[in-house]
């Protein structure tokens, strides 16, 4: 008897957790949703505007990354989960992302010096 109270109380415990669940108010949604839309809309504004050279860049690139991580902190869920599992999927990306920015350094550093040492042969 015992054994089928606990059962119960079990299936009980399982369908009051399952109802729960973790809801977010649909306007945190909508209000990510109008933010990701004037976020497109600027970086529209950037071509509409013909901007040039490193600023065009730099906006499109700061816009896409914001973008970005809206998307993956409200609509992935990324906001509500452990430090660890954002750790475990954030971290990588920025380690990849300054490797490449050294990579980029040294190669320009090389290009530069083979130049360099090319040049005085010739004269």
């Amino acid at each position: 008897m015992a054994h089928a109270e606990r059962q119960q109380h079990g299936a009980e415990g399982q369908q009051h957790a399952h109802v729960e669940g973790q809801q977010h108010p649909i306007g945190i949604y909508l209000k990510i949703w109008a933010l990701l839309f004037i976020l497109s809309t600027a970086s529209y504004l950037v071509d509409y505007f013909h901007l040039q050279g490193y600023l065009r860049w730099s906006l499109i690139i700061v816009l896409m990354l914001l973008k970005a991580g809206l998307i993956v902190a409200v609509f992935m869920h990324m906001l509500w989960e452990r430090l660890a599992l954002v750790y475990v999927i954030v971290v990588p990306p920025v380690l990849l992302m300054v490797l490449l920015g050294i990579g980029a350094l040294e190669a320009d550093y090389t290009f530069f010096t083979r130049g360099v040492f090319f040049v005085k042969g010739l004269l």
